[in-house]
């Protein structure tokens, strides 16, 4: 009694999954219906529901990644206005407690970089007797400004000069600029009587150039309509003469001599061309018609040719069989021929060794001697 391994077994298994696939991939390949140009279906199916399935969870995954991606951006973006905010609100207490509490002039050396120092300092001369004025700050020579009231008098009466200067300078301005405004006004009302003059003028002129216009205009117009009258009419009898060429024409009418070609009688103009006369149809018919006797008759000699060679290869192999079977009757008489004289030899050879050895036995090999008679006298037969 054999005993069953677990490598059995399992060998016994993958030989009937293969066996069992084996069997749905010949009932899929094998399925008329369901086999399209030797393509798998259902396992097309099965790969696009996969394939689909596969770009949703991309899809899904992708869409969760950019989710996170737009709350992470939202964190940084709080976390980030949260320390600017922070940063704003410390840098103004430290800006508010400086203001409060550390101000400039609170430090010890202020007065070493203040700003306003020299507005804050006394001038180094108040005056001429000002105690601060020693010789060592020298402040005061001798002989300095001393006709200061002198030069102060003729500095106003300078001024004075001065202003009365401007002042006939400025009415000297102001007439010369008066004389150019009415000089400026005269002139400008020439100009305005010269250009309503002219402006007169060429209203007027104008007016005689728009009654020549009207004129001419009119008569053009009056040209124009009467152009266009002569030209319907001649259009009118143009038309007319037309439509009398064409009906009375050989493209309606359907004249066939019209499709007569100037290169030969057999030969036609094809845009002009209205078809095959009755002659020529009933010649091309009775052409047809030899052709298709001509066609029958060909066809009936294939036939007979055919026939005779039928017959004729009938007749060969009726020979060539009469001529077999000959031949075979022919061999099956040599050979009885042959088979009574090597027996006849066989049995004068046989003769020949009992009487000369009466006490020897006949040889058991005298076959192969008959088998060698045999075959020469059938080389001597059939030379």
């Amino acid at each position: 009694m054999a005993v069953a391994l677990p490598k059995d077994l399992r060998q016994d298994a993958s030989l009937a999954k293969r066996r069992h696939a084996e069997l749905c991939r010949q009932k899929r390949i094998f399925n008329a219906r369901n086999r399209i140009i030797g393509g798998d279906t259902e396992a097309w199916d099965v790969q696009v529901h996969d394939q689909k399935i596969k770009e949703a969870t991309e899809k899904a995954r992708h869409e969760t990644f950019a989710a996170e991606m737009r709350q992470n951006d939202k964190i940084m973006c709080i976390l980030e206005n949260r320390i600017k905010r922070d940063r704003k609100n410390l840098c103004k207490a430290i800006s508010d407690f400086q203001q409060s509490f550390q101000k400039p002039e609170t430090r010890r050396e202020f007065d070493l970089s203040d700003p306003l120092a020299l507005k804050k300092d006394l001038p180094a001369r108040q005056s001429d007797n000002d105690i601060r004025n020693t010789i060592s700050g020298m402040q005061k020579f001798m002989g300095e400004d001393l006709n200061f009231h002198e030069r102060k008098k003729f500095q106003e009466e300078q001024n004075r000069e001065w202003s009365l200067q401007q002042q006939r300078e400025w009415k000297n301005a102001r007439a010369e600029q008066k004389c150019a405004e009415a000089l400026y006004t005269e002139t400008r009302l020439q100009f305005d009587e010269a250009a309503k003059h002219l402006q007169k003028l060429e209203g007027t002129t104008r007016k005689a150039v728009c009654a020549s216009v009207k004129d001419f205009n009119k008569s053009q117009a009056i040209e124009s309509v009467e152009r266009k009258k002569q030209e319907k009419k001649q259009e009118q009898e143009d038309n007319l003469t037309e439509i009398t060429n064409l009906l009375r024409g050989d493209l309606l009418s359907e004249n066939p001599q019209q499709a007569a070609s100037s290169f030969g009688p057999h030969r036609v103009v094809p845009d002009r061309w209205k078809g095959m006369t009755q002659e020529q149809l009933e010649q091309i018919r009775l052409v047809q018609k030899q052709q298709v006797q001509e066609k029958l008759r060909l066809q009936e000699e294939k036939h007979q040719r055919d026939l005779d060679w039928d017959r004729r290869r009938i007749q060969g192999a009726r020979a060539a069989l009469l001529f077999e079977r000959q031949q075979r009757r022919q061999q099956r008489d040599l050979r009885r021929a042959l088979d009574s004289s090597n027996l006849s030899l066989a049995k004068e050879q046989r003769l020949q060794v009992h009487g000369a050895f009466p006490h020897r036995k006949a040889p058991e090999k005298s076959t192969e001697s008959a088998g060698g008679v045999r075959k020469a006298s059938w080389r001597r037969l059939h030379g």
